[in-house]
């Protein structure tokens, strides 16, 4: 299971342990080595930890440099599904619901490695997906914001009700679109919620990726960006 530790990838694992077709042994998370913290959505390793310990899988973690190049990433992520396949792994799940650029992304590349992509949530209307995760019983933070899309004050509130209906025209409801992040701490695949306090919130500005000739690549933003991070704490 490919794990960011939001709301995306736990209904993903939630669905996917309901299906008697697969057996989910471990979760995969990419980290910033530099800053000991989820890529992209920036929580301390420790909370990953925590959620790995409360779900009950084995973490392996892609340890990726403060901004990875696209042959960076890709060398560091085929060295791990490398491992994994030797292991006796077959498949890789993902919790990505309509980007067509970056699901034949991850089948190309994976299949290289004879891994078969797997994914949950494809074509699930947003809307429909988080309803779910709500009636369900998830609950989760946001902690990362992308300045294009939401505004400061979205960093750190609770998914709720309240969230879904302040959110502005054009946003997509889960986020797909990299409008925000999440850290899910509590819901049916957890068996304790992750206890956690709220830190400053910080502002981030960075340079998109590029591949090594120079080209845009499926997870491209634009050429510069800025996000609001919310630092997650363990009590």
């Amino acid at each position: 299971m490919n794990w960011s530790g939001g709301k995306d990838s736990s209904l993903c694992l939630h669905k996917i342990l309901q299906d008697e077709r697969y057996s989910v042994d471990s979760l995969l998370t990419s980290v910033n080595a530099a800053h000991d913290r989820i890529s992209m959505h920036g929580v301390r390793r420790e909370l990953l930890n925590e959620q790995a310990r409360s779900i009950g899988l084995p973490l392996h973690t892609i340890e990726l440099p403060e901004q990875p190049g696209m042959q960076e990433y890709e060398q560091a992520m085929m060295q791990q599904v490398t491992a994994l396949k030797a292991a006796g792994y077959t498949n890789a799940v993902f919790g990505d619901i309509f980007l067509e650029d970056l699901k034949i992304y991850r089948e190309q590349k994976l299949a290289t490695a004879d891994i078969r992509c797997v994914f949950p949530l494809w074509k699930i209307p947003t809307q429909h997906l988080m309803n779910e995760f709500l009636a369900l019983g998830f609950k989760a933070i946001i902690v990362c914001v992308n300045e294009k899309f939401l505004d400061r004050s979205f960093c750190g509130r609770l998914i709720n009700d309240s969230f879904v209906r302040d959110l502005p025209p054009g946003v997509d409801v889960c986020g797909e679109n990299g409008e925000y992040h999440s850290f899910v701490f509590d819901g049916p695949i957890f068996n304790y919620p992750i206890p956690y306090t709220k830190g400053e919130i910080v502002y981030r500005h960075y340079g998109a990726p590029q591949t090594s000739d120079n080209s845009c690549n499926p997870m491209d933003q634009p050429s510069t960006y800025g996000f609001y991070f919310c630092d997650l704490l363990k009590p």
